[in-house]
């Protein structure tokens, strides 16, 4: 057990962040007062309509952009800057296309100097925890958009992150392969227990996929509830999207949204 855990420390916390932009000239604000505390090992979802600054609060968290105000901890330490102790996935692959798979997963390790036999040990754990054993030798223009978001999960993985942050990782993936991967990034997380932070607006993959839902509300961005996911785990094989609990927790969260505007809300229902 972990200093943090066994203090029963929140591995990151986020205390009144904000965050303003310059906007023509004038002062937007994008952040106000966001307070949230995700424990080591759980799975968190920031829900929010496009503009409520959901991905602003995960850039902020992975030292891409700097608050305005409040502060970032995480293992108990004030967090300044991007570190190989937070791992980062995007929509977009972000893999080197001159590369094979395994060596775009071995690439951060390369970079810390670990050994190529150890690099090997540690890329071949970590993609057969995505489901992409046999696979380590394609490179990246010969396998799928799903296969390439499964090699950047295990390339993030690889460096034994804190914390992993994922904005949006499956939007641009059709219906049937987005599932797919949600069922994928949950057996990746059963098996290693990273602390996940990630964003959607996409309601049922925050109930599917999550311990926890940070429902934020819009203008300014703020935490509008944080919700406990009580659904039984493993998820993939005990909870079905028709099932009577999984839809009172959508009408719930439908229920907080009721009072925005048609054009304000984009959520995913």
């Amino acid at each position: 057990m972990s200093e943090t855990k066994a203090k029963g420390v929140p591995l990151l916390e986020l205390r009144d962040v904000s965050k303003t932009f310059l906007k023509d000239g004038a002062e937007f604000k994008v952040l106000e007062k966001v307070n949230l505390e995700i424990d080591e090992g759980e799975f968190v979802c920031i829900l929010g309509p496009t503009g409520c600054g959901k991905s602003v609060t995960l850039q902020i968290v992975a030292g891409l952009i700097e608050q305005s105000s409040g502060s970032v901890i995480l293992d108990g330490r004030e967090e300044h800057g991007p570190g190989p102790h937070k791992g980062m996935v995007f929509q977009e692959y972000a893999l080197l296309p001159w590369r094979s798979v395994r060596e775009n997963v071995e690439l951060g390790l390369e970079l810390k100097g670990v050994s190529r036999k150890e690099r090997h040990r540690i890329a071949g754990e970590q993609l057969e925890i995505v489901g992409l054993k046999g696979a380590e030798n394609s490179m990246v223009h010969e396998i799928s958009g799903g296969m390439r978001q499964r090699a950047a999960i295990a390339r993030a993985l690889a460096n034994s992150p804190r914390i992993l942050l994922m904005d949006e990782p499956f939007e641009a993936l059709d219906a049937l392969t987005k599932e797919e991967m949600q069922i994928q990034i949950l057996k990746a997380w059963e098996k290693t227990k990273t602390t996940i932070f990630f964003v959607t607006h996409d309601v049922d993959e925050a109930i599917f996929l999550s311990d926890k839902i940070c429902v934020m509300d819009i203008n300014p961005g703020r935490v509008k509830k944080i919700l406990e996911n009580r659904l039984p785990r493993p998820r993939h094989e005990l909870v079905c999207r028709t099932d009577r609990e999984f839809g009172e927790m959508r009408d719930q969260i439908i229920q907080l949204y009721s009072s925005l505007k048609d054009e304000e809300l984009d959520l995913v229902f």
